[in-house]
């Protein structure tokens, strides 16, 4: 090698670090067959549970959007409504005003006299 270290000291740091790999698997092995298909189950069957219940906040907001949306028709529909009633009751009210100024004597098709 070129900078003067045996080639026992690379060995032994590969042995180290072989054992201390070996100590970390141990450490962190997985679970057995058994209880990782238990752990799998389990955590399947918590997030069915959360998307039940995301699933039913989602409906309930839905049904309250759509019930909050008919109400605000209703009342728009109300108010136009109520409006086109006073704007048709204005418009009567201004034509028997002006039936009522043009002279009885005037009957429909005659001249106003006017030469």
């Amino acid at each position: 090698m070129a900078n003067g270290s045996s080639g026992g000291e690379f060995f032994a740091g590969l042995v180290i670090g072989g054992l201390v790999g070996a100590a970390m698997a141990l450490l962190l092995a997985p679970q057995s067959g058994e209880e990782t298909r238990a752990q799998i189950r389990d955590t399947g069957l918590e997030l069915k549970d959360r998307a039940s219940e995301t699933i039913a906040e989602a409906r309930e907001k839905a049904e309250a959007i759509t019930a909050d949306a008919r109400r605000r028709a209703e009342e728009i529909t109300t108010d136009a409504r109520k409006r086109a009633e006073e704007i048709v009751a204005e418009a009567r009210k201004r034509a028997e005003e002006i039936q009522a100024a043009v002279p009885a004597s005037l009957k429909p098709g005659e001249k106003t006299g006017e030469a």
